[in-house]
C-alpha cells in the first residue's frame, strides 16, 4: 500500500475516544497532524455543516489517512494495526485477542457513550450523579474481568487495544470523583500505563487545544 501524506485526526483534547486513536498512533510511531474540534465552543464545532461532512455522526474522532476518512476510536486503532507495523496491539492469539476486543467493546460502548459530553448535555443538572452511576456498573463488571485477564496489563502483558481504552476511561472516571481505589486491578494497570511515553504524550494535559489553565 503507497502510504500518503501525513495522517490528520480531528478530535478534541480530552476526548476518550480522540485519545485512545492518539495512544495508538504514539505506540506505533505514526507522525500524524491534529485539527482541533472544539466540542463545547460555539455550540460545539462538530455540529457544523463543514464537519458534518466529514462525520455524519458529528463526532470526534475523525483519522484522514491513506486518502480514506475513518470514524469511530476501535476502527480507526485496528486499520492502524492491519496497516501499520510496530508493537502490537491485538495479541496473535484468538482467545487474548478475544477478550482485548471483550474489554474494549465493554468500555467503548458499554461505559464511555453513557457519559459523554452530548449525553450530559440532555440529562441537564442530574449529570454527575448519572456520571458517576454508570461509570460505577461498569467498573464493577470490568474489574472482576480484568481479575481474570490482566498481567503487567489488561489482557496479560504486552500493551493492547484494551489498555488504550482503560486510561482514557479511568481519567473520566476521576473527573466525576469515582473512586477508583475500590477498584484493585483497574487503579493498578492504570498506574502502569499512564507512566509509559505514548500514553503520557498523547494525554489531555498536552494536546494542542489544550487550554491553558489545563496544561502541565
Amino acid at each position: 500500500m503507497a502510504l500518503q501524506n501525513k495522517p490528520v485526526l480531528h478530535g478534541y483534547f480530552r476526548s476518550s475516544c480522540s485519545w485512545r486513536v492518539r495512544i495508538a498512533l504514539a505506540l506505533k510511531g505514526i507522525e500524524y497532524d491534529q485539527v482541533p474540534v472544539n466540542l463545547i465552543k460555539d455550540g460545539g464545532q462538530q455540529v457544523t455543516d463543514q464537519y458534518k461532512t466529514l462525520n455524519p455522526m458529528q463526532q470526534v474522532p475523525a483519522l484522514v489517512i491513506d486518502g480514506i476518512t475513518l470514524l469511530q476510536s476501535l476502527a480507526i486503532i485496528q486499520y492502524i494495526e492491519e496497516t501499520r507495523p510496530g508493537p502490537k496491539l491485538l495479541p496473535s492469539d484468538p482467545h487474548a485477542r478475544a477478550q482485548v476486543r471483550m474489554i474494549s467493546d465493554l468500555i467503548a460502548s458499554g461505559i464511555q457513550p453513557l457519559q459523554n459530553l452530548h449525553v450530559l448535555q440532555k440529562i441537564g443538572e442530574e449529570k454527575v450523579q448519572w456520571a458517576q452511576y454508570f461509570i460505577l456498573r461498569g467498573f464493577e463488571a470490568l474489574e472482576p474481568l480484568l481479575k481474570q485477564t490482566a498481567g503487567k496489563f489488561c489482557v496479560g502483558d504486552e500493551i493492547s487495544m484494551a489498555d488504550l481504552c482503560l486510561v482514557p476511561q479511568v481519567y473520566n472516571a476521576e473527573r466525576f470523583k469515582v473512586d477508583v481505589s475500590q477498584f484493585p486491578t483497574i487503579e493498578r494497570l492504570n498506574q502502569t500505563l499512564t507512566e509509559i511515553e505514548a500514553f503520557k504524550v498523547s494525554h489531555p494535559s498536552c494536546q494542542p487545544d489544550t487550554p491553558a489553565d489545563l496544561r502541565t
